[in-house]
């Protein structure tokens, strides 16, 4: 009884830390969105600015992500492959479980030591804000402390002392030997560092906790960055102005449904094409199409059609793994039709230009949609549409989704024209849903769930920005390029061939890896083999983000056939099975995409 109680305790004070943290991840976002949208007002209707502006972005940035960084524990969130563990017994799920949790305490005592002996070794104040340089780096402090209390609770409630016991001993131990002890290998660090991340991604700990924790582990092997290095890596994977668009497309994209205006786009898209063989199915693509110019994220695209779409088809006949397939399949579009968060990630990693990836992304976008087309056509149009459309029903139809068209108005003709950057552009996207979604009578509490949702996935995503940027960093010390670079010469060193050999490595790489994670660590990698063998960057860059989304739909990781799944209720092995049809689509278009990268 006493034992209950204690776990009961714990539970209650991890849900009052979970909503804490999570209405002020929420309450930083809106003012990280008054902040940028002050800036543009005081720009174009003042004719001034204020100094440190951008800065202050950032560090709201960082705050955010260390607010939410303990909600990574768990759900979507933590982005980690836990299939393995469904397949053993309990008991060896349970020890492949403790060894994740030891590398979530790994991850959280270099966020909090590593960021105290950091704060330690700096100076110096911000030359914009005024504030001691060391206040950014406390944030992730506090964040790794809350990650270890939550860690704990959640401990406590949910499983045996044993677990909880083993887990931070072993993490605790990992963490003390990496200090002192050093193993000499005739191979680069990296080696080890991968080897440590395959057995994280193995033991399914979350993504962003195996990358930090791997590379802390290489130092033991003669990595040439100490843990205050990883930590600044970290901080200065963080401390970038244009990945405050992430937390704002993914509010916009939470704000439109919220508002109705998503749903006025599926009604338009049906009176379009509802009345072809396959109509719903040709609807669903369409809307897919439509809808990803308004959130930018794959996963919000996948967790929205499955709701609104999976049923339906369902009802009309199609088979229910087959159509949790489609809605997977037409949500890779959401990260290649602008706006998108992939290529944004991809522009942050490689500084490449965010307008010209995503004009490029969206000739992509809508090739692999035709493709997709197609294979509906072929595999899934048996199914007789409904009557067709009048005229003035689709005008109708037009006329109620504009609202929602505005929304790409903005997002691409303000960063095409110059009129916004990227980042101010999606905070005026963020502005409009919210003015949609207040205009339509949604409930405040709705708004501020919103807020806290987008904020959390934000926090995420900006955590595995961070925390892959001390991998990257020993991967361009280790001079990987170098050995692509290498490899490709075996095979002629020409542009077909190196076109070739990173098309082999992206899709196996999208086998097991998140596309996020893939694009900061391959990126790098990859791009100056490309631009030396004479490829455009640019056309490089979106054949790198359409291999990678492909990814999102293969077994074992599959991030969009899991959030599918969770949806539906579907197992992702059955939609993996269904996904075959439309994983040939878009193939012939990565084929067609790749042929025009080739340089003339």
């Amino acid at each position: 009884m006493r034992m209950m109680a204690i776990r009961r305790m714990a539970g209650r004070f991890a849900d009052t830390l979970e909503t804490a943290l999570g209405m002020l991840a929420a309450v930083i976002l809106m003012a990280m969105l008054a902040l940028v949208v002050a800036g543009v007002v005081l720009r174009y209707g003042f004719h001034t600015g204020v100094i440190g502006m951008e800065d202050l972005g950032i560090w709201l940035n960082i705050a955010l992500i260390s607010a939410g960084l303990p909600l990574t524990l768990s759900g979507p969130l933590s982005m980690r492959l836990d299939g393995l563990a469904r397949l053993l017994s309990d008991r060896a799920s349970s020890v492949l479980a403790a060894v994740a949790d030891g590398f979530s305490v790994v991850a959280g005592l270099i966020l909090c030591l590593g960021g105290r002996d950091a704060i330690a070794l700096l100076g110096g104040m911000s030359p914009t804000l005024g504030l001691p340089e060391w206040v950014r780096f406390a944030f992730p402090v506090a964040g790794g402390l809350g990650l270890l209390v939550l860690l704990c609770l959640r401990r406590l409630e949910r499983s045996s002392g044993a677990r909880l016991i083993f887990g931070f001993a072993l993490g605790g131990f990992v963490y003390w030997a990496v200090g002192r002890f050093a193993i000499d290998i005739a191979l680069p660090a990296s080696l080890p560092l991968a080897l440590a991340a395959a057995l994280g991604l193995i033991a399914g700990a979350p993504l962003a906790h195996v990358f930090l924790a791997s590379s802390y582990g290489a130092i033991a092997f003669g990595a040439l960055q100490t843990e205050q290095a990883i930590i600044a890596n970290t901080v200065a994977g963080m401390s970038k102005f244009l990945l405050l668009a992430i937390p704002f497309f993914l509010l916009a994209g939470a704000f439109l449904k919220l508002s109705g205006a998503a749903g006025k786009l599926v009604q338009f898209a049906a009176s379009l094409v509802g009345h072809y063989r396959g109509g719903l199915a040709q609807t669903t693509l369409l809307t897919g199409v439509l809808f990803s110019g308004a959130s930018g994220s794959s996963v919000a695209n996948a967790a929205f059609a499955a709701s609104t779409f999976h049923p339906e088809l369902v009802r009309h006949g199609y088979p229910p793994a087959r159509a949790g397939a489609l809605v997977a399949a037409s949500s890779v579009l959401d990260n290649v039709i602008p706006p998108s968060i992939a290529f944004l990630i991809l522009a942050t990693a490689t500084n490449l230009s965010v307008g010209a990836l995503l004009v490029g992304g969206l000739f992509a976008g809508l090739l692999m949609a035709v493709c997709l087309a197609v294979a509906i056509r072929l595999a899934m149009g048996a199914a007789s549409g409904a009557p067709p459309a009048s005229a003035v029903t689709r005008r109708q139809a037009g006329i109620a989704a504009l609202p929602a068209f505005g929304l790409g108005l903005i997002v691409v003709f303000g960063i095409r024209l110059g009129i916004v950057t990227t980042t101010e552009a999606a905070g005026l996207a963020a502005l409009y849903t919210l003015i949609l979604a207040a205009t339509s009578r949604r409930s405040g509490s709705s708004i501020v769930a919103a807020f806290r949702q987008s904020a959390a996935e934000a926090a995420a995503i900006g955590l595995l920005i961070g925390a892959a940027a001390p991998v990257a960093f020993l991967l361009a010390i280790d001079d990987i390029a170098g050995l692509v670079r290498h490899l490709a010469g075996l095979f002629g060193g020409s542009a077909v061939a190196v076109l070739l050999l990173a098309n082999v490595i992206l899709l196996i790489t999208g086998l097991v890896m998140d596309i996020g994670a893939a694009i900061l660590l391959l990126g790098p990698v990859l791009l100056p083999v490309a631009v030396s063998a004479g490829i455009d960057p640019v056309r490089f860059g979106v054949v790198l983000v359409v291999n990678l989304m492909i990814g999102g739909l293969t077994p074992p990781v599959g991030m969009l056939a899991f959030v599918v799944g969770g949806v539906t209720g579907l197992s992702p092995e059955s939609l993996f099975r269904a996904m075959r049809p439309f994983l040939l689509a878009l193939l012939a278009a990565l084929s067609i995409i790749t042929l025009f990268a080739v340089p003339v």
